[in-house]
């Protein structure tokens, strides 16, 4: 099995393509699980952001499970295959190792070096845990991701301004609107962007922070932890008009905020806009109203969160990790080779102490209990060496051609070698 990503980010495509292939959970979750259910795919993990939406799988062949992704990512989305296409990139095997630790630590994100990242790698891991569709394979390489991220932090100031999406997009329109200190907010949404926008701009300075969210109750649980107000949506141009900043960050596949409504709240005074929705909350003619400024997703690409040494740094990190990830992936592989030849080599001494005991039947039971220690303890003198060897010389680059040796040499049945290595045949249907 080997490890595929499909996938399409900010990198690939403007914020018009990202929109229509953006994900909310109970898509994301659709996504993995129909993906999972496909026959050349063993394990499934969808990581779906504001930049992002990437389906990460195993798989057992490299283009039947890259067309499969591909169609299923195109009916999920309802973009056209066509549209999609030429938006997608695909990693393969090491290369999808590296892209994942790249994300983790956030060298990929349009904020470089942002926090949100590892968390929301996190989350993935969490949820494709839950639905089943992560097995040994997807979670060893996510659990890895997850560390580098950590090891990266702590090393490096990758992250060391504490940057992200929202609090990058925040600095963009403060300029404009003579910071927000004491300036009237509104967040729309109550979500982890929402969230972590009212605790940005209550630690900067704000007068007040009014959330506004379709759920009310969950509007009044974030407004609680900032001090500040809960509002339902359909209030929302009444304390528009009453703001200086807003910040929209809602799961709606229209637009929550017209041109029409930022201009009669804005009315021509300095009024800052945070879009950071996928699809976009934000009309964009509202950026061209006068004193208005709209800052969205596209405008923060490429934004750095720490130095380029730093950068360089976690880079190294990346290759280092990813380097000792595939050893490790390298030395695993032999394992299902020395389990069949061992278990070939216990067959060979039951055969040949049934026939001793047929040759011999006069033998006593110690002398029977001798014999077998002795000829067991001998093949694994024998065995030894060569599984040992074996397997480290498989961590090295090129090491798999020394576990193909020793099938070859000691004429393993394949299938006895297959069936270590996946004891159960997936035959479609309900994961489990």
């Amino acid at each position: 099995m080997s490890y595929l990503v499909v996938g399409i980010s900010h990198r690939s495509a403007d914020i018009s393509v990202l929109e229509r292939a953006a994900l909310d959970p109970d898509t994301a979750t659709k996504l993995a699980l129909a993906v999972q259910r496909t026959p050349a795919v063993a394990e499934s993990a969808v990581l779906a952001t504001c930049n992002r939406t990437e389906v990460y799988a195993n798989v057992d062949r490299f283009h039947a499970g890259m067309d499969e992704v591909t169609a299923i990512l195109a009916e999920i989305t309802g973009v056209p295959l066509l549209d999609l296409a030429e938006h997608l990139y695909v990693h393969f095997e090491e290369g999808a190792v590296a892209h994942l630790f790249e994300v983790a630590v956030g060298l990929d994100s349009m904020v470089v070096g942002e926090s949100q990242i590892l968390g929301q790698v996190k989350e993935s891991l969490r949820v494709g845990q839950d639905l089943e569709t992560i097995g040994t394979d997807l979670n060893a390489l996510f659990q890895h991701a997850l560390r580098v991220g950590k090891r990266a932090r702590t090393e490096t100031g990758i992250d060391s301004a504490g940057r992200s999406v929202v609090s990058a997009g925040l600095d963009a329109v403060a300029g404009p609107i003579g910071g927000l200190t004491g300036r009237r907010a509104l967040v729309v949404g109550a979500g982890s962007m929402a969230s972590l926008a009212a605790q940005t701009l209550a630690a900067q300075g704000a007068a007040h922070v009014v959330v506004a969210n379709r759920n009310l109750e969950r509007a009044e649980v974030l407004a609680e932890r900032v001090g500040g107000t809960a509002i339902p949506l359909a209030a929302v141009p009444a304390v528009l008009a009453e703001s200086d900043v807003v910040v929209s960050c809602t799961g709606a596949r229209g637009i929550v905020l017209t041109e029409e409504m930022v201009r009669t709240a804005s009315a021509g005074r300095p009024f800052g806009v945070l879009d950071v929705a996928l699809p976009r909350d934000v009309s964009p003619e509202a950026g061209r109203l006068p004193g208005v400024t709209l800052v969205t997703l596209a405008d923060l690409a490429g934004t750095a969160g720490g130095t380029d040494s730093d950068i360089a740094e976690v880079r190294r990190i990346v290759g280092e990790e990813t380097l000792a990830f595939e050893a490790t992936r390298r030395a695993a592989s032999v394992t299902p080779t020395v389990v069949a030849l061992r278990t070939m080599a216990s067959g060979l001494v039951e055969t040949e102490l049934a026939r001793l005991d047929r040759r011999l039947p006069d033998l006593d039971d110690s002398q029977r209990e001798e014999v077998a220690r002795t000829i067991r303890r001998v093949v694994d003198k024998v065995l030894h060496t060569p599984t040992v060897r074996v397997k480290e010389l498989a961590a090295d680059p090129g090491g798999p051609k020394y576990a193909e040796a020793l099938r070859e040499l000691f004429a393993l049945d394949p299938a006895a070698v297959d069936a270590v290595t996946n004891p159960v045949r997936k035959t479609g249907g309900e994961p489990g």
